[in-house]
């Protein structure tokens, strides 16, 4: 497993609009900066949705701005920099050519820039610009830009949204914050993700807009479920061809976060594994033993750990197949018993899974979890006398019950769900 940098994010406070306030504050110019630049000449993607569309990297405390270009304009992200506007007529645009504005997140140095677009008479008068933005976003953002006339129209994840003439996937990947969005163009395999992946970094969570490392995961997973190529950050330069890697490697800098490795660290991915469990990242813990099984095909523990965490996400089938792999080596093992008993009651074949139940206990009679198990086997097959007659299946299965008549009661007495007349 590997770590990166953090890269944080810059809220500074927004200059004025170059060319509408005399006394506008501009920033510096940086030097050797490339200035506009093609992006289907940097992907080599040759596709009409990039074929007149540019992005500016970030200037000082902003985001990458950027433009596509089809039958109007398409903003995503306008940053917090608002030389970008000045610079857009190099392009041979006018403001005016915008229709939409994205935005992939509701922090400044990636939307600030709205404002000053909207101070533009023409589009103050005309209302022409539809700005979208995920639901869960700041609340005053959207509440300033309605009060002007420019109510966002917000997105929660899931829908097609045309920008420029062109489909586009909106994704919903919070984590760095709540209202994170990407976009994903299935036809060049291209997805333009803001802070959710960078060229060089992986972002933290910003607890104060709602982020949250494990909700991080869950976007993150969204994007691995998509075929990758081609990564369009919120900073730093664009990833070509090997985007999903890109995708991976944040991925695994946000589990390495989670269970607190230093970023100089090292681990290996069985290590990560462990610990990933005994945290309940259950798709995290099949993410590292694959990682392992692809450097030592036949590990035996990796091939344990997959199975368990395989079995307790519910997939007991795929489970089944590694653990009768592993028994065949080592057919005495009393946990792989244990765990092929607990595949075949996940699959209902409880009459199957008594066998497993009755040799692991032959080989360690104390093995508390075959107990468990073969009374519930024993259970579900109506046979609840022999059931109740292991002790240990007792006292967990009363534990059991007695917590599920409390949380009834509770609810009665709370008017919640389960409450009767």
């Amino acid at each position: 497993m590997t770590q990166h940098r953090n890269d944080e994010d810059a809220r500074d406070n927004p200059h004025g609009f170059h060319g509408l306030f005399e006394n506008a504050e501009l920033p510096e110019e940086e030097p050797n900066h490339p200035g506009w630049l093609s992006i289907g000449h940097i992907l080599k993607v040759e596709h009409p949705v990039f074929e007149n569309s540019r992005f500016l990297i970030g200037y000082h405390h902003s985001s990458n701005v950027y433009v596509l270009a089809g039958s109007y304009l398409t903003l995503v992200d306008p940053g917090n920099d608002y030389t970008i506007f000045a610079e857009l007529e190099k392009l041979g645009y006018s403001p005016l050519d915008i229709r939409k504005i994205v935005l992939t997140h509701g922090h400044r140095d990636h939307c600030m820039g709205v404002f000053e677009l909207l101070r533009y008479p023409p589009i103050m008068e005309g209302k022409g610009i539809e700005i979208l933005m995920h639901a869960g976003g700041p609340a005053e953002f959207k509440q300033m830009v309605t009060e002007v006339g420019f109510p966002p129209t917000e997105l929660k994840g899931g829908e097609v949204v045309d920008l420029s003439g062109f489909p586009w996937e909106v994704i919903h990947t919070p984590g760095h914050t709540i209202d994170g969005i990407c976009l994903y163009h299935e036809p060049t395999r291209t997805v333009i993700t803001g802070d959710t992946v960078l060229a060089e970094a992986i972002g933290d969570a910003d607890k104060s807009a709602g982020g949250q490392l494990d909700h991080y995961l869950h976007g993150l997973k969204q994007l691995l479920r998509r075929d990758i190529a081609h990564v369009l950050p919120g900073h730093g330069v664009p990833v070509a061809m090997t985007g999903r890697r890109a995708v991976e490697e944040t991925y695994e800098g946000v589990m390495m976060k989670i269970i607190e490795v230093p970023e100089d660290g090292r681990m290996t991915w069985m290590e990560g594994a462990r610990l990933l469990a005994g945290r309940g990242l259950l798709e995290e813990v099949v993410y590292c033993c694959d990682k392992e099984l692809l450097l030592r095909p036949e590990n035996p523990p990796a091939l344990q750990l997959k199975a368990l965490a395989l079995n307790d996400m519910g997939r007991c089938a795929e489970a089944m197949d590694i653990l009768d792999r592993i028994l065949i080596r080592q057919p005495d093992d009393a946990h792989v018993l244990t765990a092929r008993g607990q595949a075949l009651l996940g699959m209902g074949r409880h009459e199957d899974s008594l066998p497993c139940f009755d040799k692991a206990l032959a080989l360690s009679p104390d093995l508390t979890e075959a107990r468990i198990f073969k009374g519930m086997a024993l259970f579900f097959l109506g046979r609840h006398a022999e059931a109740m007659a292991i002790d240990v299946f007792k006292s967990e299965f009363l534990a059991r019950f007695k917590t599920e008549v409390d949380q009834g009661a509770r609810q009665r007495q709370g008017g919640g769900p389960g409450q009767t007349t």
